[in-house]
């Protein structure tokens, strides 16, 4: 019998640890190959962790809601024979690594304690009577954040714990009110300064306060999920930051419409996958970006960062009422049948909560459809860093003027509205329109005879 150590596995370049949220085995069950030992939670994406060996959970590192950095030991798994990587040291290989370092140990011991002695001398935590973890203490000492700022941060972990995104958001809205650290506030504490009042003094605006809503005996409280606050700080900081302006246009797909009626049969007997509308709009967006590529930008301070790449955002709804974005990376590589196939395949998974952190990643304009839902259009909220998102709105059979040589009558056509909100920080009124507008364009023209 030998051991394994199951560590957490590298998620992505820019994911360095995850939160444990679920075990799904316990101590002392079989576990079999590639089966989900437990789940973690980045700021990402939510993801199973699968064992790599068979065997039997003799160990558990972590408790739920831990943080994990990426390559730490989460899970021991008892194997019979040899297991592969196996790297649990014997009692006898550790008792003789430690005494080879001992020195060293004593050395790092030593600087520890002073650290510790340093620390606990600008912060006494055992002062307050709220539980805080060691990664929220340690952020509070590296932000120079004290007790007393500390106490007044509501959390909202189990039985209101201070988490990690607490203290960071905390010290998110601290930096952008112009707050200055603990430590520093202390320093100008003696310092007095009179204030006269006099007609000319602009009041000073008091920040804004939370408003406290009133719980009845009959209103139930449902917590936000992880995911959805996620996406809600996500959706305040990017209207705040960018400077929201929408332009709308009507368009005629019924050349659209007709083609898909037509040969959607065909390409799901041929290519196995269903023609939605959705690739043939995302194949309009990666036509007009090509054209205006100054929509595929994201501004950096005063820098404007040009796209290299078309990565297109693909904002899909979960079944648990969340929203994630999926990105097709080069679509404007892609032919229509490809395009398809990556969407579908994205959209099962995202379904399926089993998305990879990297393919969630460097979108640089995202398009959602609020028509699924019968809305006619929308005024979407960019996801930043991007300057731009497009809404489709329901197709609809509308009555239409029709011109013809012989004369103007009216027609059914089937309809839709784009809606286009962009950041008018570095996208103006007639760049934004004339995107919108050449993506109209593309659909209308659709060549009902295309083969696929």
């Amino acid at each position: 019998m030998s051991k394994f150590e199951l560590k957490l596995p590298q998620m992505g370049e820019s994911v360095a640890e995850a939160t444990l949220t679920t075990w799904l085995k316990e101590v002392g069950d079989t576990i079999e190959m590639d089966e989900a030992i437990f789940e973690i939670a980045t700021d990402k994406v939510d993801s199973e962790v699968p064992s790599e060996v068979e065997g039997t959970l003799v160990e558990k590192r972590f408790e739920v809601d831990d943080v994990i950095k990426v390559g730490e030991v989460v899970a021991v798994i008892e194997v019979e024979g040899d297991a592969p990587n196996v790297e649990v040291e014997s009692p006898a290989e550790k008792e003789v690594e430690i005494d080879a370092e001992e020195p060293v140990a004593q050395i790092q011991q030593q600087v520890f304690a002073a650290r510790e002695t340093v620390a606990t001398a600008v912060q006494d935590f055992s002062s307050s009577e709220r539980f805080y973890s060691p990664l929220v203490k340690n952020i509070a000492k590296e932000e120079g954040i004290s007790v007393a700022e500390l106490d007044t941060i509501p959390g909202t972990g189990k039985e209101g714990r201070v988490t990690k995104n607490d203290i960071l958001a905390f010290i998110e809205n601290r930096g952008s009110n112009g707050s200055t650290p603990a430590v520093e506030q202390k320093e100008e504490a003696p310092r007095v300064v009179e204030v006269k009042e006099t007609p000319k003094t602009a009041p000073v605006a008091s920040p804004p306060k939370t408003s406290t809503v009133q719980v009845s005996g009959g209103d139930e409280i449902i917590p936000l999920s992880r995911m959805g606050k996620l996406i809600a700080h996500h959706m305040v900081e990017s209207v705040s930051t960018s400077a929201h302006v929408q332009s709308f246009i009507e368009v005629d797909v019924t050349n659209v419409v007709n083609w898909r009626n037509k040969v959607k049969k065909a390409f799901e007997e041929r290519e196995g996958e269903k023609l939605t509308f959705t690739p043939i709009f995302m194949e309009a967006v990666a036509v007009a970006i090509k054209k205006f590529p100054l929509i595929n930008v994201s501004l950096d301070g005063d820098n404007v960062i040009k796209k290299k790449n078309i990565n297109l955002g693909m904002a899909a709804a979960l079944p648990d009422g969340n929203l994630i974005v999926p990105v097709i990376k080069n679509a404007d590589q892609l032919n229509l049948v490809g395009m398809a196939k990556t969407i579908n395949d994205l959209a099962n998974r995202a379904r399926n909560n089993a998305l990879k952190p990297d393919e969630i990643k460097d979108g640089t304009y995202t398009v959602t459809n609020v028509g699924t839902f019968g809305s006619v259009f929308g005024t979407p909220i960019i996801n930043q860093p991007q300057v731009g998102i497009l809404a489709l709105g329901a197709i609809r059979k509308m009555p239409s003027v029709i011109e013809t040589p012989e004369g103007d009558f009216i027609g059914v056509r089937s309809k839709m509205f784009l809606s286009h909100s962009y950041d008018h920080r570095v996208v103006n009124g007639a760049l934004g329109g004339m995107f919108i507008k050449t993506v109209a364009d593309y659909l209308e023209s659709w060549d009902v005879n295309r083969e696929i």
